[in-house]
């Protein structure tokens, strides 16, 4: 992954608004290691399975509308994932798929090479590749307000049906179906109702005016939503614990660098579960498991920690979690769908010449919107009525009702 610069078309916003703003690309990479078109024993993985798959999975077209975007805000760069798809997904958690696992059910390594990769190859790849693509992340969006994912999809649904030109994806998967995270994916102390939009509400809805205006229809989470593994998702969890972490050491400062409290931030904020160590003070506390041998009394400490962070967390019938639901600090990360024959001409599902200008404009407006939320709907988020924030969509509201 790497910052790759964009010539600024317009400066509309000042510069400490550029600076909160970061947009990625993860799914329009090219680059597939020779390392890896070989299996286990030395075999060539199947040519043909391998470009079928490229061309299905790659997101045709996706780094084109970051850069306009980009370039219409000034921001001077995109963050772009360089490794192909079809080799290893940067959109879910690391691991191997297992066989037939569905699309938002899978996990990074996938068909053709889950089942051809051995257990060092796949490492290599995580090691190498995902891992790599983290750190850079981590960086790009540490200290961001709004982190913008640019995607493109198929023209169809499986079934056939005709999907919208452009789709605006900001909540989780999990959430939509049970009303709550995922158990054992992120730690329990993150709020479930934090998972019901990863964006402030009024920018989609600014999208798709400014979109629809021109004629261009605009579906919202649809038609998926986000898988858990997703940046945005991970994003949202670990941006609640960063600002949880200033809020405790600005009541216990005495807490700041400590070793064992260190490890209780190092484990909730291990959102690409990616870390052993963080891996085994988890289990410990949530699953009861034995403590490593010598590392007893640190575990048992770390659980104390623990535990009055939880009690920070619900003191006041959870008045920090409503704070941070619908507080201007809270750091916002949301995807772009737009429909690839808007930028590319297909024959059949193959991509033939780069075809643009539809998706230009597309972007164009996109970036537009962006700035009329940003200098005139973002200032004025505070004033929404208070007896609106009560219910569940501003919550927390209460039990799931499902």
């Amino acid at each position: 992954m790497s910052a790759v610069a964009v010539a600024a078309l317009d400066e509309p916003l000042p510069e400490a608004l550029r600076e909160k703003i970061t947009i990625d690309v993860i799914h329009d990479g090219a680059h597939l290691p020779p390392e890896f078109a070989v299996d286990g024993e030395g075999r060539p993985v199947p040519a043909e399975l391998i470009a079928e798959s490229f061309v299905r999975e790659r997101d045709w077209g996706a780094r084109v509308v970051a850069e306009r975007v980009a370039a219409r805000l000034g921001l001077g760069a995109v963050h772009v994932v360089h490794t192909a798809r079809c080799l290893m997904d940067f959109g879910r958690f690391p691991g191997v798929s297992r066989s037939g696992a569905t699309h938002l059910g899978r996990a990074a390594i996938n068909e053709p090479f889950n089942t051809r990769l051995s257990s060092a190859q796949s490492r290599r790849v995580l090691e190498e590749h995902y891992d790599a693509i983290s750190a850079h992340m981590d960086q790009a969006i540490r200290g961001r307000q709004l982190k913008i994912a640019i995607h493109t999809y198929d023209r169809t649904n499986p079934s056939g049906t005709e999907r919208p030109q452009v789709s605006v994806v900001s909540r989780s998967q999990g959430y939509q179906n049970d009303g709550v995270m995922p158990y054992g994916v992120f730690d329990p102390l993150y709020p479930d109702i934090l998972a019901e939009f990863t964006v402030d509400r009024i920018l989609p809805s600014r999208i798709s005016i400014l979109l629809e205006r021109m004629g261009v229809p605009v579906a919202h989470n649809y038609p998926y939503l986000l898988p858990e593994g997703s940046p945005e998702v991970r994003h949202q969890v670990w941006s609640f614990f960063d600002w949880l972490q200033l809020r405790w050491e600005a009541h216990f400062p005495e807490t700041e660098g400590e070793p064992s409290w260190e490890r209780v931030w190092q484990m909730l904020k291990d959102t690409n579960l990616r870390s052993s160590e963080a891996g085994a003070l988890r289990s410990y506390i949530h699953w009861l498991r034995r403590a490593p041998a010598g590392d007893e009394a640190l575990f048992e400490e770390c659980e104390r920690n623990y535990r009055a962070l939880q009690r920070f967390v619900d003191a006041d019938d959870r008045a920090l979690v409503r704070e941070y639901r619908v507080s201007n600090e809270r750091a916002m990360s949301f995807g772009i769908e737009v429909r690839k024959d808007m930028l590319w001409r297909f024959e059949g599902s193959t991509p033939v010449e780069l075809c643009p200008e539809a998706g230009l404009r597309i972007a164009d407006q996109i970036a537009e919107a962006l700035v009329v939320y940003l200098l005139e709907d973002r200032p004025h988020t505070d004033r929404r009525a208070e007896w609106a924030r009560h219910g569940r969509w501003y919550g927390p509201g209460g039990a799931p009702t499902k």
